[in-house]
């Protein structure tokens, strides 16, 4: 078996300026490694380290096209944002609609994600995590925050999106008992509402909360735990995307995406759910 990297990693530089000048070569300071070892006996484990540089990545070094800052403040420093999914529940195994249900646990599976998840990040220091206070979230955080002395700080705006009726329900029963409702969440989620209550719509403006709640916090390098809808409402606002893009992300149980920002509060994506962990001893440094 043969382990790769599978995420494309953006490097963070020293002067926005210095890509239109070429007189004033940038200067990046970050690393990245990604350690992948197998479980079979006849694979070493490979470490490799790669010097941030235009010349090999090809990256772009500026913040210089951000131009949606999440903040609209400056901050005390650029920050980092590793966000995470939590971990199998017993709602995804069971194909229910989960929304913002306390119901849905944590199981077995999810468990051996999340402590995977923290495998993974063994090597990286956060200043702080944030979590979803929901069961499922709030348990993935314990496990991957399991020995820290950092703060875990639980934000209700990262809260998944409350689905109304359709909590609960099998999704073959949704889809027979709701056809039309069922369907729009699925087909067409940003014109899904109950009561007059659009509840992706909605998202967007709970997102744009806590990214102001971890961006304003004191610290330079975040950890955030929550769920699947929320997650893609963190992303798409980052990235300047409007509810109609909701399914235009997916992430997976225990999957990691980075994020850099700049003293703006503008957002670079530096990698989109990273799963290698999932199937390998994969240590990520970046």
């Amino acid at each position: 078996m043969v382990c790769g990297v599978l995420a494309f990693e953006v490097p963070l530089c020293s002067s926005l300026n210095s890509i239109y000048n070429s007189s004033r070569p940038a200067k990046c300071s970050t690393r990245l490694g990604i350690q992948c070892s197998n479980s079979s006996p006849e694979v070493p484990l490979a470490t490799e380290m790669v010097q941030n540089d235009a010349s090999i990545t090809g990256g772009a070094y500026g913040f210089d096209s951000a131009t949606i800052s999440l903040t609209q403040k400056l901050l005390s420093s650029p920050k980092r944002v590793t966000l995470i999914r939590h971990g199998l529940s017993s709602w995804n195994k069971e194909g229910r609609v989960q929304g913002s249900s306390n119901l849905s646990v944590l199981t077995e599976t999810g468990v051996r994600q999340a402590e995977r998840c923290r495998q993974a990040l063994e090597n990286m220091h956060f200043d702080c995590c944030f979590s979803s206070p929901i069961s499922r979230a709030k348990s993935s955080a314990e496990v991957i925050w399991q020995g820290k002395e950092e703060p875990l700080v639980f934000l209700d705006s990262l809260k998944e999106a409350h689905l109304f009726f359709l909590e609960g329900m099998r999704n073959v029963d949704a889809r027979e008992r709701y056809p039309k409702e069922y369907t729009t969440w699925r087909e067409d989620p940003a014109n899904f509402y109950v009561n007059g209550v659009y509840p992706v719509r909605k998202l967007w403006g709970t997102a744009q909360e806590a990214w102001r709640e971890i961006l304003l916090s004191p610290g330079e390098n975040f950890l955030v735990v929550t769920h699947k809808s929320i997650l893609r409402a963190l992303i798409c606002t980052a990235l300047g995307l409007g509810p109609e893009r909701f399914r235009a992300i997916d992430v997976n149980n225990g999957g990691i995406s980075v994020f850099n920002f700049n003293k703006r509060g503008e957002a670079m994506l530096q990698s989109l759910n990273m799963t290698a962990h999932m199937y390998s001893d994969h240590i990520y440094l970046y």
